[in-house]
C-alpha cells in the first residue's frame, strides 16, 4: 500500500492518541461519522480543506497526516528486512505496517539501529585489543617476566646442589622479576580501568590528531593566516592533543590545510564547485594545485559549499591509514586493517596516475560512492633512492545510482560479503549477531 493512501490510518492513530471518538471528530470537521470511518480505513482519499480541518482539530501538522512522519522509519524497516534476507518479509506491506502500528515499527527500527551500534562497538573494541601498542607491549613484557621467573624457579627446584653465590643470584633475580611483574600488572590494570570502553582516550599521537580534527569538524578558518605564536596557542588549548608528539603532528597537518586554503580560497571554491559533478582534475588545473591538495580542500569545505559532505582518507606506502574524514555510509576503520579493494590502495601501485572508480559499500544501506585516488611521492627525490609515497582517496556520495559499482567493505572483521577474494579473516557478522 502506497504511503499516500495511508492518510486515513494516520488520522485514526492520531485520533486515538488524542482520546477522541470517531463521531466527535466527524462532528468537529462537519462530516458524517460513516464517511470518516471510510476515510480512516483508507477507502476514501482525502486532501485539501478537509484534511487541513482534521489536522487542526487533532492539533497536528497537515504533513504528518498526508505524508506521515514515517518516511525515514519505513526506509529503516526496509534496511532491516534486507539485512535478514533469509526471512520471508512482506515488503509490499511495510508502509501499511508503519502507518497502522507506528509504535511497533519504531521499536523494530530502534533495535535495528542498536544492532548497528553494537556491531561498530564490537569492531572498535576488537581492533583496540588487537592493535593497541600499549596493551601489546605490556602483555609481551609480562609474559617475558613470567617465563624468566618460571625458568629461575625450575632451576632452583631441580638442582640439588647450587653454590651459595649462584643461589643468591637466582634469589635476587626472582625478587627483581617478581617486583617488575607486580608493577607491570598494576599499570596494566590501571590502564584498562581508564580505557575500558570504545570511546576511551587514544594512545597514539595520530589518534589524538584525528580526534582533534573531528571535534573541530575539520574546519580551521581562523588559522589560515595565523602566526606561529597563534598556531602554538591554538594547539595548546586543544584538549584532545594529550602529548607534545600529538601537538607536533597536528601542527604539521594544520599548516598543510592553511596552505591549501590560500591556494584555493573558500569563495572561489564555492564558485568552482557550485554546479555540476565533482571534477578534481579540472579544479587542480584551474588553481594550479596538486590533486592531493584538491582532495583535502574539497573534503574540508564540502560541508559548506556542497549539498552533501565528502570523505577523505590517506595512507602511507605501508597501507597504514593516517588521516580520516568519514562520510555517512562509508565507514572508515579506526586502525589500518581496511578493505584491500579500496582505490586508495590500488593507487599505491600506480604513483602519479589518478584513479576514478564507482564502488558499492557492503552493509545494510549498500550505498554507492565515486572514489578518486592518487599517490604522490613525499620528501625530496634522490638518485638511486626509492621514494616514499602517500596515497589519498576522495569519497563522493552518489545519489540515485543505477550502474553497478565494485563491492568494497570497511574491514574484513565486520564485512558481510561472503565471497571475497581479498578476505583476510572471518567476519564477525558471517553468522549474524
Amino acid at each position: 500500500m502506497a504511503r499516500d493512501t495511508l492518510t486515513g490510518s494516520r488520522i485514526r492513530e492520531r485520533r486515538v492518541m488524542a482520546g477522541m471518538r470517531q463521531a466527535e471528530l466527524a462532528r468537529n470537521v462537519g462530516i458524517s461519522a460513516s464517511y470518516l470511518n471510510l476515510i480512516e480505513h483508507n477507502r476514501r482519499r482525502i486532501g485539501g480543506k478537509l484534511l487541513m480541518d482534521i489536522a487542526q482539530v487533532l492539533n497536528v501538522e497537515t504533513s504528518l497526516l498526508s505524508e506521515g512522519a514515517e518516511a525515514a522509519l519505513i526506509a529503516t524497516l526496509r534496511e532491516s528486512a534486507a539485512d535478514i534476507g533469509s526471512l520471508q518479509v512482506e515488503l509490499d506491506r511495510v508502509d501499511e505496517f508503519a502507518g497502522r502500528f507506528p509504535g511497533w515499527a519504531a521499536l523494530i527500527a530502534e533495535q535495528h539501529r542498536r544492532l548497528g551500534s553494537l556491531e561498530r562497538t564490537a569492531a572498535t573494541l576488537t581492533d583496540r585489543l588487537t592493535h593497541d601498542p600499549h596493551l601489546a607491549t605490556s602483555m609481551h613484557e609480562m609474559l617475558t617476566m613470567v617465563t624468566a621467573i618460571r625458568s629461575t624457579a625450575g632451576i632452583l627446584a631441580d638442582t640439588k646442589e647450587i653454590e651459595p653465590e649462584w643461589r643468591n643470584r637466582f634469589h635476587r633475580n626472582l625478587n627483581e622479576d617478581s617486583q617488575r611483574l607486580a608493577e607491570s600488572s598494576q599499570q596494566l590494570v590501571a590502564y584498562l580501568d581508564e580505557a575500558g570502553d570504545a570511546g576511551a582516550s587514544l594512545t597514539l599521537p595520530q589518534e589524538d590528531v584525528q580526534a582533534m580534527m573531528e571535534s573541530n569538524k575539520f574546519r580551521f578558518d581562523q588559522l589560515e593566516n595565523a602566526s606561529e605564536v597563534e598556531m602554538t596557542t591554538f594547539l595548546e588549548t586543544q584538549s584532545d592533543l594529550t602529548s607534545s608528539a600529538a601537538r607536533n603532528l597536528a601542527g604539521v597537518a594544520l599548516k598543510q590545510l592553511a596552505v591549501d586554503a590560500r591556494i584555493m580560497p573558500l569563495e572561489e571554491m564555492r564558485a568552482r564547485v557550485g554546479e555540476g559533478p565533482i571534477d578534481p582534475v579540472a579544479i587542480a588545473r584551474a588553481f594550479g594545485a596538486t590533486l592531493p591538495a584538491v582532495f583535502r580542500r574539497l573534503a574540508v569545505v564540502s560541508d559548506e559549499v556542497l549539498p552533501m559532505p565528502l570523505g577523505l582518507v590517506m595512507c602511507d606506502g605501508s597501507g597504514t591509514l593516517m588521516l580520516r574524514k568519514p562520510v555517512e555510509g562509508f565507514p572508515l576503520p579506526r586502525f589500518s586493517a581496511a578493505c584491500p579493494k579500496w582505490p586508495l590502495f590500488q593507487a599505491l601501485s600506480r604513483p602519479m596516475r589518478p584513479l576514478r572508480q564507482r564502488v558499492t559499500v557492503t552493509g545494510r544501506d549498500a550505498r554507492q560512492f565515486e572514489c578518486f585516488a592518487v599517490t604522490k611521492p613525499v620528501g625530496r627525490l634522490e638518485v638511486n633512492v626509492d621514494p616514499l609515497y602517500h596515497s589519498y582517496m576522495l569519497i563522493v556520495p552518489v545519489e540515485g545510482a543505477v550502474e553497478a559499482g565494485r563491492e568494497v567493505g570497511s574491514t574484513c572483521r565486520v564485512c558481510p560479503s561472503r565471497d571475497c577474494e581479498g578476505r583476510r579473516e572471518p567476519s564477525l557478522l558471517a553468522g549474524g549477531i
